[in-house]
């Protein structure tokens, strides 16, 4: 039978102190997920799960009945664990779980829970990042740091089955939940996204909205084998973040969620440190790749807990061919009259 999660991790932690920390601390988060799972399949059964009980953190989101749940799942699991402080998408600021503990984790609870009274898939979200010395691990400031520095991310899909997807910086690992067993079980050691693939995934309702090279490197794919791409390619459109990721990491292909010139959209719409930085180790960790159309995601430096971010991930080649769509001449310059034109995913 397939390796549990349990004996993945301890065989990576061995006798390293820290390394059990992080351990620990990704065994309580999943807990938590099984936990929401089970919610989740509950459905209506479970309560009104899409009833609106708020905002978000920053006043634009609805906030749901079942982030509300998943929320409190997540933190109460943590509860025990070597983490510090714990920041949520569904809270202003980060609450102390552990005084004096090594560990930062951060999440979003539920990804994509506009769908969630459409039995579409959804999913949680988290990263796990060391507590910096000298700085209050119960403030907003103690979460600025760079991508890189996190030391495990992850996400769970709650779909026709429910997967985890994790990344201790050694890889992107696969696996399932094991339902009678309560435990995840590992699918693929390493996970590989295929360089190359035929789909990519955007809103095209926001067409209109876009910077004018988006929208040309949109409109170059539109065309399929009459274009340049010379590709007939399909488009998919989930509004789940989360569930994007899953379909690109099981068979490639690209997602774009830009910055457009909609009001609380011009600087992005996905958050920095609880979306972006988690999805962006997952795709580098296996062999894809995740910028803002400039520059690689896990390179940025939040400056506020809640920072949105323009966020394009996939199979690397495509991620590299949009990023020479918007920002520099390549093999665009001779036809495309927007040349000359600002060409930046930001306002």
């Amino acid at each position: 039978m397939a390796e549990t999660l349990d004996g993945f991790l301890g065989r990576w932690a061995g006798a390293d102190p820290a390394r059990d920390a992080v351990r620990t601390t990704l065994l309580a988060l999943t807990d938590a997920t099984m936990a929401i799972a089970a919610v989740v399949a509950e459905g209506p059964l479970a309560g009104e799960l899409s009833a609106v009980r708020g905002t978000g953190a920053d006043g634009y989101d609805e906030q749901k009945e079942l982030d509300v749940r998943a929320d409190r799942l997540l933190y109460d699991a943590l509860k025990g664990a070597p983490v510090a402080a714990y920041a949520s998408e569904e809270a202003e600021l980060p609450v102390a779980v552990t005084p004096g503990a090594p560990l930062l984790v951060a999440v979003d609870p539920l990804d994509g829970s506009s769908n969630i009274d459409t039995d579409v898939t959804i999913g949680t979200i988290f990263s796990v990042l060391p507590a910096p010395d000298g700085v209050d691990p119960v403030s907003e400031a103690a979460f600025f740091q760079k991508g890189r520095a996190q030391l495990a991310a992850g996400y769970v899909v709650y779909g026709p089955h429910t997967a985890l997807v994790l990344s201790v910086g050694d890889g992107t690992a696969h696996f399932v939940l094991d339902r009678i067993a309560g435990a995840y079980r590992l699918i693929e050691n390493r996970v590989t996204i295929p360089a190359a693939a035929k789909e990519f995934a955007i809103n095209m309702s926001n067409h209109r909205h876009w910077d004018d090279r988006l929208r040309l490197y949109v409109d170059d794919l539109l065309q399929g084998k009459d274009g340049p791409r010379e590709v007939d390619y399909n488009m998919r459109w989930i509004a789940s973040m989360v569930a994007e990721a899953h379909r690109i990491i099981i068979r490639g292909g690209i997602y774009l969620y830009p910055a457009d010139t909609r009001a609380g959209y011009t600087q992005g719409r996905l958050r920095l440190v609880y979306e972006a930085f988690p999805i962006a180790l997952l795709m580098e960790q296996a062999g894809a790749a995740a910028t803002d159309g400039r520059t690689p995601i896990l390179d940025l430096v939040p400056e506020k807990l809640h920072q949105r971010v323009p966020l394009i991930f996939g199979s690397r080649e495509k991620v590299d061919r949009v990023s020479n769509y918007l920002t520099g001449p390549g093999e665009i310059a001779e036809r495309s009259p927007l040349f000359g034109k600002r060409g930046l995913l930001t306002a």
